[in-house]
């Protein structure tokens, strides 16, 4: 039998519910974080991963459900900010009956959360979650969904980084520029095209062999360098970071020579005030979680009944959304972080405040 327990407590967390869920026969324990609905249900993917303790994994679902909300907000999306976690190692414990159980709570709750892919689930995983639930994104082509989502993914990264250009350089393309991509994953690959495309020098690297030899047969006219570390010291006009969180940190922004940053990672910013430190070095950063929205917008469209086209032009503003970013920081006078902060909350409060309007 299922356990589902919930939480309330908004002066600790901001959260408008947590919920804590166990089907002890499948082996299933999960966390899902709903934040805000004040924009419309809340949609964030599911992630499946062996935390060392279940506050670890509570603090990142509280973490990723909140930054969910302000990503949500600024793509323009009527939808609001969730995640969800399982505990637990989905090399050893994934199986139909878990995800289905998982599908399950998820229908429990009634519309208040979609769930989609993040780390550890696929496009296969929801299409069986979404036996159970009505509320599954990122679901496979044959099964009614967007099929991969870091399509619009690297989609977006670019036009993020064409407003960032044209902010720095005058002009919205990379033609002549040189960029440093780090991670040739699936966003990775996609966003070299574009760049290759635009008329930019790429410079890249990857831990994983495959995917340098894949740049190599691919793209041989890519330069690959050894390591991160290599890349981010290398004479380059912009990093894209398209791996792990934390990319910009204590190491790599004092010697970081780019004068953009825009990549596709999640959580970017390794701890708060590295934003003001590449801000005094006179490195523009367009926040992660603008930029990369182009997935989210695509799993998001599935709701409506998934069509390519009318996804792609939604990613395609996240051109003119980092374009207005820009100009808030710099009439403000505060980092490109701080104004993509202040922009959400403003349209969470303004947008959320009417759903207080009706006729009794």
């Amino acid at each position: 039998m299922g356990v589902f327990a919930s939480t309330d407590d908004p002066v600790s967390t901001g959260h408008e519910q947590v919920v804590f869920c166990q089907d002890k026969q499948s082996g299933l324990k999960a966390i899902i974080g709903i934040y805000s609905t004040a924009l419309g249900p809340a949609l964030g993917g599911t992630r499946f991963y062996p935390y060392a303790s279940e506050a670890d994994a509570l603090a990142d679902v509280l973490d990723l459900s909140r930054g969910m909300a302000y990503k949500n907000a600024l793509a323009n999306l009527d939808l609001g900010g969730g995640k969800a976690v399982i505990w637990g190692d989905p090399e050893k414990i994934k199986s139909e009956a878990l995800l289905r159980a998982y599908g399950r709570f998820v229908e429990s709750l009634n519309g208040r959360y979609y769930t989609a892919c993040d780390v550890g689930t696929y496009v296969a995983d929801m299409d069986v979650i979404a036996r159970e639930t009505r509320y599954a994104t990122g679901r496979s082509v044959e099964h009614g969904g967007a099929g991969d989502s870091s399509i619009l993914t690297a989609w977006g990264v670019f036009q993020g980084m064409r407003a960032a250009a044209e902010h720095v350089w005058g002009s919205p393309t990379l033609s002549g520029r040189r960029v440093g991509v780090s991670g040739l994953g699936k966003v990775g690959k996609y966003l070299t095209a574009h760049l290759l495309d635009d008329g930019a020098e790429v410079v890249a690297t990857d831990v994983n062999p495959r995917a340098r030899e894949w740049a190599r047969t691919t793209h041989p006219q890519v330069t690959l360098v050894d390591d991160t570390e290599a890349l981010v010291a290398s004479d380059i006009d912009v990093y894209a970071p398209c791996a792990l969180g934390g990319a910009l940190n204590d190491d790599t922004v004092p010697v970081l020579r780019a004068k953009v940053v825009t990549g596709a990672a999640n959580n970017q910013l390794a701890h708060p005030g590295i934003e003001k430190v590449l801000a005094d070095r006179g490195i523009l950063y367009t926040p992660d979680y603008v930029v990369n929205a182009g997935g989210v917008i695509q799993v998001a469209d599935e709701i409506e009944g998934f069509n390519f086209d009318r996804a792609k032009l939604r990613a395609t503003r996240i051109f003119d959304t980092t374009r207005q970013i820009l100009r808030l920081a710099d009439d403000e006078g505060v980092p490109p972080a701080v104004a993509a902060d202040r922009l959400a909350e403003r349209r969470m409060a303004e947008v959320g405040r009417l759903r207080a309007i009706h006729l009794r």
